[in-house]
C-alpha cells in the first residue's frame, strides 16, 4: 500500500481502494467512503496524517485493542496501516441510518423496537466488555440501524480498558462516575445504554437540563423519571440507571439476560420479530441517507472480500453511522484507547452526509497491522489437538486420558487460560481420585481413571469438546463419574454455559420440550432414551449444574449439568452426561443447525456453521 502519486501528504491514500466520496476533513486527516478495487467491497477509511505522535499512537492502540473483538453487533475493523505518510483504519461500511436520525424522524419507538435496539447494542458492548474494553460514549449517534432492522455499535474513539478513565463522553448519556472523573467499568456502558433506551421508548432523554452544571447534578443525584416508560420495563430502567455502578448489572451480558426475560414476560416470545419489522420500516424511511448509496457495489462483493490483499470482507454493514453534529466529545480523553478521530481530526458538524448519515469509527474482527503492504498474513488461527496423559499420582493411575489443547493464538496468557479450561474435566477427575472426595472404601487401594475426549467444532471462533470420564474406584467396577461438554470462545477464553447459548425461553419447561422435539437420539448408542428416562422429557434443571454428590472438588461444590450443547462441524448436538453404571449417562441427541438456530442466542448462532 502506498500513497498515490501527485497527492500531498495530507491526501495520501491506499492505492488498492477507489474512493467514492470524502465524508469529512479536518486539520489532522479525513474520512472517505471507498471500495476495494478487486473485490468491490465497500469500506470506510479514516486517514490520519503523520505529525501528531499522540494521535497516531492512539489510533494504533485502538486498532490493537479492538482487534480481538468479533460481534455481529459491532462494526468491524478490517485493517490498520501505518506508513511514512501517517496511519489509516479500513473499516466495514455500514449501510443504514443512525439511531439519532431515526429518533429525530419518528420520535418514540414501539417498546419491542426499543428493546431490540437496546439488546443489539448491549450484545455489542458485551463483546467489548469480554475483552476488557469499556466504550464510554454510547449514544444514538453511535448506533446504526440497518435496512433489515438490526443495529450495529460503532465509534470506540474514547474507549478505555476497564478500570481506566477520566472525564470523557457525551454529557447527555454519561454515568455519574464519568462526571466525577472516576475509572470506567462495564457498568458505565450499561448506564449510557439505559439512557438511550429511555429516549427510544419515550421520545425524550432522561435528563435534559440546558446548563452543563444542572445536567451533571441530575445525573449525579436526581432519580430517573419512568412515568412514560411502559410499566413492565421500568425495573430495567431503574436498575440500569442506578447512581452507583455496583447497583447496576455488572456488564452488558448480564443486562441482556434481564432484558430478554422482561421482554418475553411483557410482550411474548415473538417480541423480537415485531421489533425487527418496526425498526426496518423506520430505517428504510431514511434510505436517502444511507451512505452506501454513493457506491456501485457488485453483487456478492461482500462475500468475496477476504481474497484481495488481506481485506477481511464479510457483509456490507459496518463502520457506522452518526447523525450530523453528533460526532463525540472532543474533550479530555485521559488514557483512552484513541483520541476520538472524528471529533479531533475532522471536527463536529463537518462530516454530515445528506444531513444525517456518516461513517464513524468502528470495532473489529481482524487487524492487519502493517508497514505499507508487505504483510498480508491472516489473523492467528487456533490449532486444536487431542493430547493424552498416562501417569500415576498417589493411588490414581491415569491411563491414556484424553484432553484437548489449542495453540497458535498468539497470546500466551489467553492460550494458557483456554487450555486450563479445556483440561478442567480431566483435572476434576484426578481431584476426585486423589482428594477427599474419593469414596472411603478406596483409601489405600488403586484407582484407574481415564477420559474420552471428542473434539467437535474447532474454530475459527469456538472450540467445543465432549468429555466422558471412566473410572474404576479401587477396582470395584462401579461405573463412570459422568462427563461434561466444554465450549470455549477462543477470542475471550470464556467458557459458554446454557445461559450463554440458549435464548431465555428455551431454559423453561416448555422451551426444553420444544428443543427436545427438534433433536433425535444418535444411532449406535448402548441404551435408548425411552429406557433411561421415566417420563421421557428434558427438564429445565437438566441444563444447570447441581449439587455434587461426592464433596467439594477444586473449590466447586457442583457437578456439571446433565444436558449440554455440543457444537460439531456437521450438526448441533445435545449431550446427556452423568454418572452411573447403567449406560444411560452417555447419550447424544442431534439435529441440523438450521432447525436449532432460532432457539440459540443470535451472537452464538452467528459463530456456527451454516
Amino acid at each position: 500500500m502506498s500513497a498515490s502519486k501527485g497527492l500531498g501528504v495530507a491526501d495520501w491514500r491506499l492505492s488498492e481502494f477507489i474512493e467514492a466520496r470524502e465524508l469529512g476533513r479536518g486539520a489532522q486527516g479525513r474520512v472517505v467512503l471507498a471500495h476495494h478495487a478487486e473485490s468491490r467491497t465497500p469500506v470506510a477509511i479514516k486517514y490520519l496524517a503523520r505529525g501528531d505522535a499522540a494521535a497516531l499512537a492512539g489510533l494504533r492502540a485502538e486498532a490493537q485493542m479492538l482487534g480481538r473483538l468479533t460481534s455481529p453487533y459491532v462494526a468491524r475493523l478490517y485493517r490498520f496501516v501505518e506508513s511514512e505518510h501517517g496511519a489509516a483504519i479500513v473499516m466495514e461500511a455500514v449501510n443504514g441510518a443512525s439511531l439519532k436520525a431515526v429518533l429525530a424522524e419518528h420520535g418514540a419507538l414501539a417498546p419491542e423496537a426499543a428493546l431490540l435496539v437496546l439488546k443489539g447494542s448491549l450484545l455489542g458492548l458485551a463483546a467489548a466488555h469480554s475483552v476488557g474494553v469499556v466504550h464510554r460514549d454510547y449514544k444514538p449517534a453511535n448506533v446504526v440501524v440497518q435496512p433489515d432492522g438490526l443495529s450495529k455499535l460503532v465509534d470506540f474513539g474514547v474507549a478505555v480498558l476497564a478500570g481506566q478513565g477520566s472525564f470523557a463522553g457525551t454529557p447527555l448519556y454519561m454515568a455519574p462516575e464519568q462526571w466525577r472523573g472516576e475509572p470506567s467499568t462495564p457498568a458505565t456502558d450499561v448506564y449510557a445504554a439505559t439512557c438511550v433506551f429511555v429516549e427510544c421508548v419515550t421520545g425524550r432523554r432522561p435528563y435534559a437540563a440546558g446548563e452543563r452544571a444542572a445536567l451533571m447534578n441530575q445525573h449525579l443525584t436526581a432519580p430517573v423519571d419512568v412515568a412514560d416508560v411502559p410499566a413492565p420495563l421500568r425495573p430495567l430502567v431503574v436498575q440500569g440507571m442506578a447512581k452507583g455502578p455496583e447497583e447496576r448489572p455488572p456488564g452488558a451480558a448480564a443486562f441482556v439476560t434481564q432484558l430478554e426475560s422482561a421482554a418475553v414476560a411483557a410482550y411474548g416470545t415473538d417480541w423480537e420479530q415485531r421489533g425487527v419489522r418496526a425498526l426496518a420500516a423506520a430505517a428504510v424511511a431514511l434510505a436517502a441517507l444511507f451512505p452506501l448509496g454513493a457506491l456501485t457495489v457488485a453483487p456478492g462483493a461482500a462475500a468475496g472480500a477476504a481474497g484481495a490483499a488481506g481485506t477481511a470482507g464479510a457483509g456490507t454493514a459496518g463502520a457506522g453511522s452518526a447523525a450530523g453534529g453528533g460526532m463525540g466529545t472532543a474533550g479530555s480523553v485521559g488514557t483512552g484507547v484513541g483520541k476520538g478521530f472524528l471529533a479531533t481530526a475532522v471536527g463536529k458538524g463537518t462530516v454530515a452526509v445528506a444531513g444525517a448519515a456518516v461513517v464513524a469509527t468502528s470495532a473489529t474482527t481482524a487487524v492487519y497491522a502493517t508497514k505499507d503492504s508487505t504483510d498480508k498474513s491472516p489473523p492467528p488461527v487456533a490449532i486444536v489437538n487431542v493430547a493424552s496423559q498416562t501417569q500415576t499420582i498417589g493411588n490414581v493411575q491415569i491411563q491414556n486420558a484424553k484432553y484437548v489443547t489449542v495453540s497458535g493464538l498468539g497470546d500466551p496468557a489467553l492460550e494458557r487460560r483456554i487450555n486450563q479450561t479445556l483440561r478442567a474435566p480431566l483435572d476434576r477427575l484426578i481431584e476426585i481420585g486423589t482428594g477427599s472426595s474419593t469414596p472411603s472404601r478406596c483409601k489405600g487401594k488403586p484407582t484407574k481413571v481415564f477420559t474420552q475426549a471428542r473434539a467437535g467444532l474447532r474454530g475459527p471462533r469456538l472450540v467445543s469438546v465432549r468429555y466422558f470420564m471412566v473410572s474404576d474406584w479401587c477396582q470395584a467396577a462401579d461405573g463412570a463419574p459422568g462427563g461434561e461438554v466444554v465450549t470455549v470462545d477462543l477470542r475471550t477464553g470464556k467458557r459458554l454455559t446454557a445461559t450463554d447459548v440458549f435464548r431465555p425461553e428455551v431454559l423453561t419447561s416448555a422451551g426444553a420440550a420444544r428443543l427436545q422435539s427438534l433433536v433425535t437420539q444418535r444411532v449406535g448408542q448402548g441404551r435408548r432414551w425411552s429406557d433411561c428416562s421415566p417420563d421421557g422429557r428434558f427438564k429445565r434443571a437438566d441444563f444447570f449444574p447441581e449439587k455434587a454428590a461426592v464433596g467439594t472438588i477444586k473449590g466447586m461444590e457442583i457437578d456439571p449439568p446433565r444436558l449440554s450443547a455440543f457444537f460439531t462441524p456437521g450438526e448441533f448436538q445435545l449431550s446427556w452426561l452423568h454418572g452411573g453404571s447403567d449406560g444411560c449417562g452417555d447419550l447424544d441427541f442431534g439435529g441440523p443447525y438450521a432447525r436449532i438456530r432460532p432457539l440459540l442466542k443470535p451472537e452464538i448462532a452467528a459463530l456456527l456453521p451454516t
